[in-house]
């Protein structure tokens, strides 16, 4: 070989090399884990204070005050079948424009929070019928939006899949078929880790974002704990493994079986240096007896836990339970941001001629007469609908100044 050649050959592999090895290694300008705790860049500690996002790329029934239609492919269904597909779709379209905006992160930062928790669907990462669109995905569109609101407004981002492929929860809030097949399926699980994987490339260098929450609350309680407990931990260490590939800087998040309420499961904490926990409380006394499991285990590992949901309880229970995880060194986002009514930190007033709409969603459906027979004016029902987005817009939204009081994000 040629010295000219042999020189060339020797600087392709360097850098090649060099390329590599930056991209795989772990940078600075991100939080960080020390030891029970979070640290901001600068080393100051990081107390996890925010909100939900919920409902925005996550359809759940009781927001919109459904009950029976509960999850976001029912819910879809039954819009098809009030005003047709096409004005479904359009619905969806303005629905994503229009629940949070930019306006809304601002004025989630005003109340003092620094972090707001994202529930996603993973079929946004996908060409499957989701949210009125059929192919061509919006997903990275609508986050990357979310983090430059968020750079803008100070906050830090958790991005937590909600809704993974073949249901990992069993319920409606995973937007599943009643089973978490997640934990069956291979061909379920290659898709999460691929959607992960991505996730991880898109945003690896992005410091705005504080970690990925691999799931959400898996094995509800209605499953064999026993069968399907023993599959999380594998599970997250295949993925965790997958995204270092891709992405050493940020941290990653792992919920417990049933409701991310338990966490007897892990045997294994130890195989990733960026690893922490969150939990999930709805209920109970508000007292820190009553999550003493969640930092038992927290001081087990010597990792940090986060209660990554709690609410829709009175104002007196949030705030007393708001100084049981503060005593506990435990962060919190409260679910959720924004919802139909109240029990959240801006409510949505009900549009004219919502409640037909509610009614049509509890009534049956089961047969094309029954569908007839209880569809309400389709006129009436388009407008309702147009009212919602006009309703749901933060600058016609009502803030809850006394819940927000007690989730205490500015102490």
């Amino acid at each position: 070989m040629k010295p000219r050649l042999r020189i060339l050959s020797i600087f392709l592999i360097v850098s090649g090399f060099l390329c590599f090895f930056n991209a795989c290694s772990p940078k600075t300008g991100f939080v960080v884990i020390d030891g029970t705790d979070l640290r901001r860049p600068d080393g100051s500690k990081l107390e996890i204070r925010g909100t939900n996002l919920g409902n925005w790329l996550n359809p759940e029934g009781y927001m919109f005050g459904f009950s029976k239609t509960n999850s976001a492919w029912m819910i879809d269904d039954m819009l098809c079948e009030l005003v047709g597909p096409d004005e479904a779709a359009e619905f969806w379209k303005e629905f994503k424009d229009n629940y949070i905006t930019e306006e809304d992160i601002r004025f989630i930062a005003s109340c003092g929070a620094n972090t707001v928790r994202l529930p996603f669907n993973y079929k946004l990462f996908t060409d499957e019928d989701y949210m009125g669109l059929v192919s061509a995905q919006d997903g990275f569109e609508r986050i990357d939006a979310l983090v430059e609101w968020c750079r803008d407004a100070g906050l830090y981002l958790i991005l937590d899949m909600h809704d993974c492929p073949g249901g990992q929860t069993g319920d409606n809030i995973d937007n599943s078929y009643g089973y978490p097949w997640l934990f069956e399926s291979e061909k379920s699980q290659e898709l999460f880790i691929d959607i992960w994987t991505r996730i991880a490339a898109h945003y690896a260098e992005e410091p705005v974002i504080l970690g990925y929450e691999l799931m959400n609350e898996p094995i509800a309680t209605y499953f064999d704990d026993e069968y399907f407990n023993p599959l999380l931990e594998p599970l997250y260490k295949r993925t965790v493994e997958a995204i270092r590939r891709y992405d050493r800087n940020h941290i990653i998040l792992l919920g417990g079986p049933q409701w991310n309420s338990r966490f007897d499961n892990f045997t294994d904490w130890s195989f990733d240096d960026k690893i922490m926990f969150t939990c999930h409380r709805y209920g109970g006394d508000a007292c820190k007896e009553a999550i003493g499991n969640f930092s038992s285990f927290r001081d087990k590992t010597g990792l940090p836990m986060y209660m990554g949901e709690i609410g829709h309880n009175t104002i007196e229970w949030q705030d007393s339970f708001c100084n049981a995880m503060r005593e506990l060194n435990i962060g919190w986002t409260f679910w959720p941001y924004k919802k139909l009514d109240s029990s959240c930190m801006m409510g949505i007033t009900r549009p004219e001629g919502w409640q037909a709409i509610i009614d049509f969603a509890e009534a049956d459906r089961s047969s094309y007469e029954a569908i007839r027979k209880a569809r309400p004016d389709m006129a009436a029902s388009r407008a309702a609908l147009k009212s919602f987005i006009t309703n749901c817009r933060y600058t016609n939204c009502i803030p809850q100044q006394d819940y927000i009081n007690s989730i205490q994000l500015d102490r």
